[in-house]
């Protein structure tokens, strides 16, 4: 089956919607192509879907952006003082003095993480002033230039297992993306055949109901000749009466299809519909191993088993690294300088050094050190046990799936058989009952056998669809144009 876009058609119903509150009678014959297409493009699911796609979209071009230089401007302009402040005098006493400053400072800093060492490293620039508003004294201090760096030793290296986890997490995304429009298709599918049944019962309602008034009358007229009894004239009249409730019931049935089906697709719950059989039907075959390939290649399971084990090797080496020597290795360069002027402090700078080793060494834990580690391990295993397990069921449910698609040929050649059979059986019955060659119990037999086989068939039909657009969902290919299913977020 090849998708139809269903624009032109939406445009064309909401053209022509005033004309509604005039002509209420008109119905718009749909397939399951337009059904599709309506819901994919407008339907509240749909734009669920593309919103959630949005989140995953800016939240990786959040962490593309967290490994970049980061250029900060920072300070405080003013920091206006006037309090009570204890002055250390020359002689080492304290006394507390009025204090009235008005200061200013800046920052201008280039910073850098170095993901694949843990490192952070930072270059930047800085200026104070300060004025004493009492005897309206300037100073100032700052450094024309100083860099350093922070480098963990011994300790978990969260950047680099972050740079790992979060484009599979966007690569899982996108892929979700193109999975929850083929749930949506397939929903679809559901909705309409649901409809399409509601809506074939209450066609052989009708039909029935029809049948049913013919019969009366003409067996009203061989009553009045004597030639039916009493009883089977009113079985007759009982069979219009149970064919009346049965339209009855099948009406209010379709009005509930009918409010479900135009809920979920979005359209307006006043345009009268009607529903096709979608009868095109390219009964292929499909090769299980090529179907498995593209599952593997298109599905986001594939990306989310390789994430689950990284995540385990991840949790394993932060339990190893937190329960030993952690160290953290700070050191900077710089210039510094003091001034009555802002333009001294660039004058004969002096040079600033600095290096600290922090550390911290577990001496006595009781164990805990080694049982955290142990757990960790444990877990890994655990992981790496149910990844395989998954991968396994993930690799039968496409093959069995494959498989129920290729059962179907056959199921749907002999149901639509029957159907025909049925709706010739049930002709030549009424034919014969109309004749007085038939007793009302074999031709209402005939009329039970003709709605089942109907329904059968209806059932046949839906199957195959359903298994085709589940398959396509298994493995978000296009079996009959030979290529990756792919769809665009119109709101990126």
């Amino acid at each position: 089956m090849k998708k139809k876009s269903s624009f032109i058609l939406l445009v064309f119903l909401c053209a022509i919607n005033p004309l509604f509150a005039q002509n209420d009678t008109i119905k718009y014959v749909l397939n399951l192509d337009d059904v599709i297409g309506m819901a994919i493009s407008q339907s509240s699911a749909i734009k669920y879907v593309q919103n959630q796609n949005i989140n995953y979209y800016w939240r990786y071009r959040n962490f593309k952006t967290r490994f970049r230089p980061q250029l900060v401007l920072s300070g405080d302009l003013p920091d206006y003082s006037h309090t009570t402040s204890p002055i250390t005098q020359p002689d080492g006493s304290i006394e507390f003095k009025q204090v009235s400053n008005l200061a200013a400072s800046t920052t201008l800093s280039l910073n850098q993480s170095i993901p694949q060492l843990g490192t952070y490293i930072w270059a930047g620039t800085s200026a104070y002033g300060i004025r004493n508003l009492k005897n309206s004294e300037n100073s100032f201090s700052g450094s024309p230039f100083a860099l350093g760096f922070t480098q963990p030793l011994f300790a978990y290296n969260w950047m680099k297992w972050y740079r790992k986890t979060e484009p599979m997490i966007y690569d899982e995304a996108q892929k979700r993306f193109i999975e929850q429009i083929e749930e949506i298709a397939l929903t679809s599918t559901y909705y309409y055949f649901n409809y399409l049944t509601v809506q074939t019962n209450f066609n052989l309602a009708e039909s029935s109901l029809k049948n049913s008034q013919d019969n009366l009358k003409i067996s009203q007229t061989k009553k009045e000749l004597g030639q039916i009894s009493e009883n089977d004239h009113s079985r007759i009249k009982l069979s219009v009466l149970n064919a009346q409730k049965a339209l009855n019931q099948a009406s209010m049935d379709l009005k509930n299809a009918d409010f479900e089906l135009k809920k979920y697709i979005g359209l307006d719950g006043n345009q009268d519909i009607e529903l096709e059989i979608p009868l095109n039907i390219s009964l292929f075959e499909i090769d299980p191993k090529l179907a498995l390939v593209k599952a593997k290649e298109n599905r986001k399971e594939t990306t989310y088993f390789e994430r689950r084990l990284i995540n385990a090797d991840r949790e394993l080496a932060q339990a190893k690294s937190s329960t030993g020597l952690n160290a953290t290795l700070r050191g900077s360069f710089g210039l510094s300088n003091s001034a009555e002027d802002f333009a001294g402090i660039y004058d004969q700078p002096e040079k600033d050094r600095t290096l600290r080793v922090s550390l911290s060494v577990p001496i006595l834990d009781w164990g805990r050190s080694a049982s955290t580690v142990k757990l960790a391990e444990s877990e890994r295993e655990i992981t790496i046990y149910d990844v395989n397990k998954d991968i396994e069921d993930f690799d039968r449910g496409v093959i069995v799936q494959v498989e129920q698609f290729s059962l179907l040929k056959d199921q749907l050649k002999t149901a639509t058989e029957a159907d025909k059979v049925a709706g010739n059986g049930y002709l030549i019955a009424l034919k014969k009952f109309q004749n007085g060659e038939l007793s009302i119990t074999d031709l209402n037999i005939a009329l039970q056998e003709r709605e089942k086989a109907k329904r059968d068939y209806i059932r046949s039909i839906q199957n195959y669809w359903v298994a085709y657009y589940r398959l396509r969902e298994l493995t978000l290919y296009d079996f009959e144009e030979g290529h990756n299913i792919n769809y665009g977020n119109p709101m990126m």
